[in-house]
């Protein structure tokens, strides 16, 4: 679903990409790790055309991506759930969720059960305002959000950060299940090592903007790897 090769980006004068190479196919859960300020958002931004990459070639499905902004990527059903979440704190969970309708079709714009069978809080709350939810609500309404536009990748920028721990145990689930339905690719940026452990099928391990170790977690050696993404 997904081919980088040789990416790279800046911000201003400063490289931040150097050179990265990385796939992720559907139905798996490729997670990219490393400690902080070594690129792991910045190649979400650029996956998702928040950020614009310096160079490279970015290849989606069969399609060739010259250097498209972040609408037009979600329109070829790119779904990327921001660090932070970025809900919109004033409209209600139910408009919250209506903004993904832009990405579909009218016949397409509803809100399907399945978000309601993975959230159920999302249900009671679809008329309390996005910025009255807890922190992990909110995380739950961001991920729900992009499942709206029905995405084949499905970006996830540390989904666990600064989320209790139930709630944490309720995304790994939800990846999981999402993983599972073979309908879409995901791209898991975590920094919970045991969370990202168990969910992942495939590792990149980021130092200083480049590709330190990667692999299937079946060829990978467990230490091996936690010592590569430990301070």
């Amino acid at each position: 679903m997904l081919e980088i090769e040789n990416l790279t980006l800046h911000y201003g004068g400063s490289r931040i990409l150097n050179g990265i190479d990385l796939t992720a196919e559907t139905g798996q859960v490729t997670c990219v790790m490393g400690t902080n300020g070594v690129g792991k958002t910045s190649l979400l931004k650029a996956l998702s055309g928040v950020h614009p990459r310096s160079g490279g070639r970015y290849r989606l499905g069969d399609e060739d991506i010259g250097r498209a902004p972040a609408h037009v990527l979600a329109k070829k059903r790119v779904g990327y759930v921001p660090q932070g979440r970025d809900i919109f704190p004033l409209l209600t969970v139910r408009e919250n969720l209506e903004t993904g309708y832009a990405c579909l079709p009218r016949s397409e714009r509803r809100i399907p059960e399945e978000i309601f069978d993975l959230f159920p809080i999302l249900k009671d709350f679809l008329n309390r305002r996005g910025g009255d939810l807890s922190g992990g609500q909110q995380q739950q309404l961001a991920i729900a959000r992009a499942l709206i536009m029905k995405p084949r990748l499905l970006l996830l920028d540390e989904p666990t950060e600064g989320i209790q721990p139930n709630i944490i145990q309720q995304i790994g689930r939800v990846i999981s299940y999402l993983r599972n339905t073979g309908d879409m690719a995901i791209v898991l940026v975590e920094q919970y090592f045991s969370f990202a452990y168990d969910i992942a099928d495939k590792f990149y391990v980021l130092e200083r903007g480049a590709v330190q170790l990667s692999g299937a977690k079946a060829d990978l050696d467990r230490d091996r790897l936690l010592a590569a993404v430990s301070v």
